[in-house]
Formats: structure tokens, sequence, C-alpha cells
């Protein structure tokens, strides 16, 4: 799977009103399975979303899980380390933060911040890229193994001319400029060391494999996504507890 071969819009003749309307179906079918869930409370679910600065990752959780309970979902944005993060292992944050039994937890950005920018800005050598490679896949392994997860990892996979596009429109839309931080424009000069680097995340780190999401227009990243987590929680079987009546 070769990410310059991958389309980042959407596919031909599908009308945006359409699409908009399904997937606000999904997101309430969505939010009935995770009422399942959270019922049975023996598996869980970990979703992340990974991709470059305005991929949609903030858009796309708001609009694909409106629906669920917020009492078993939780979301997590992952930036940089904490002094206290930075001296322990770097898996020593995201361990604590993985879903429960009964829960959806979304990763907005995750573990593999550490073999993407730390590796582009050579922040770590390739021989602890290697390293910490081995140990995404062992925890990854330990997390569908050990708590019953089912982990789903979506590539926001947007086109180098609409990142500059969704960019500059939060420097002229004044309701999105909260959103603007010059280091995302530093981090787009490195726009090839990125793709290459997540080319090599996406072959090697796949115990749990790789979603590529195309992410130009809004209404279809969050159609497909969502209908992926669908899928993926309609596969689930669930069983619900049943509490014994009381003799008379």
């Amino acid at each position: 799977m070769k990410l310059i071969d991958i389309p980042t819009a959407p596919p031909a003749g599908l009308k945006k009103k359409d699409i908009k309307k399904k997937t606000d179906q999904i997101a309430r079918a969505i939010a009935e399975r995770q009422h399942l869930l959270y019922a049975e409370s023996k598996k869980s679910v970990l979703i992340v979303l990974q991709g470059m600065d305005a991929s949609g990752k903030d858009g796309a959780t708001r609009k694909i899980f409106k629906y669920c309970s917020p009492i078993a979902i939780n979301a997590y944005p992952f930036k940089k380390p904490t002094e206290k993060e930075f001296a322990h292992d770097f898996l020593w944050r995201v361990h604590k933060l993985v879903p429960a039994k009964g829960e959806i937890t979304i990763f907005n950005r995750s573990h593999y911040e550490d073999i993407l920018i730390q590796r582009v800005y050579k922040w770590i050598d390739e021989e602890t890229v290697n390293k910490r490679v081995d140990a995404i896949n062992s925890f990854e392994k330990l997390l569908i193994e050990d708590n019953n997860t089912t982990i789903l990892k979506f590539y926001m996979h947007i086109s180098k001319d609409r990142q500059k596009e969704k960019l500059q429109e939060r420097i002229d839309n004044p309701l999105k400029n909260w959103k603007h931080n010059d280091s995302d424009w530093e981090q787009r000069e490195q726009w090839d060391e990125y793709m290459s680097c997540y080319q090599d995340v996406i072959e090697r780190c796949n115990v749990a494999p790789w979603i590529v999401a195309a992410v130009d227009a809004r209404w279809y990243r969050d159609y497909f996504i969502a209908t992926k987590v669908l899928e993926t929680l309609q596969a689930l079987e669930f069983n619900l507890p049943i509490i014994p009546k009381k003799p008379n």
C-alpha cells in the first residue's frame, strides 16, 4: 500500500448532500452499538486518528461520535510530552489512557508521534526507531489479546495543496484562528520526510492494520471513517447481562 498511489479526494459520482445524510444515520447507529458495548463491558475499542496538521482529526471526532453517550467514550489529544512524561518510557503516557472494557477511546494523534515527529527531526536515531516499532507492535498485541480491545487505526490522507488551504483558513477565519500555530507551517516544510515516515509506519506497525482515509473533502472523510467504525462495531457480538429475578 503506497500512499503516493492512493487518492486523497472522494470517489467520483458521490453527492455531498446524500453522503452527509447517510453519515448522520451511521453516527446514530454507532451510538446504538456503543450502548451495547457499554452494557456488556467485556470488550473495548481504540480508534487512532493519525495524520498531518489540518487533516481533520478534531472534526471527524465531533461528527462521527456526536450521538454517543459521554459516559463511555473518551477522546485524548496527544501533544508534546510533559517533563514528567519525558522522564518515563515513551508508552507510559499512552498506556494509562487506553479504553477500559465497555469503552470507546479516540486518540487524536497517538503513540505514533514518537516514531514520526521525533524521527523527522532526528531527535532519535534509527536504532531507537526500530526498538520503538517493536514496542508498539507488542503494545498493540497486548491490548488486543489481553484486554479484548479492537484497534482501528486511520491515516488521515490529505494532499499537500489541501493542507495549505486548511492552514491558511486558520489565519483568515476568526472562528478558527485559535488553531493557528506557526510550527504547523514549519512542519509542512518537512512534508516529504513525513510521508516517508508514515509509509514506513504503515508497513511495519500492522498488528492492527492501517486504514487510509481520503480527507480532502470533509463530508467524505466523516462518511468513510464512520462506515468503518460501524462495520467494526457490528462485527462484535454482544451478550447483555441478565439480572435474575428475585423469587416470590
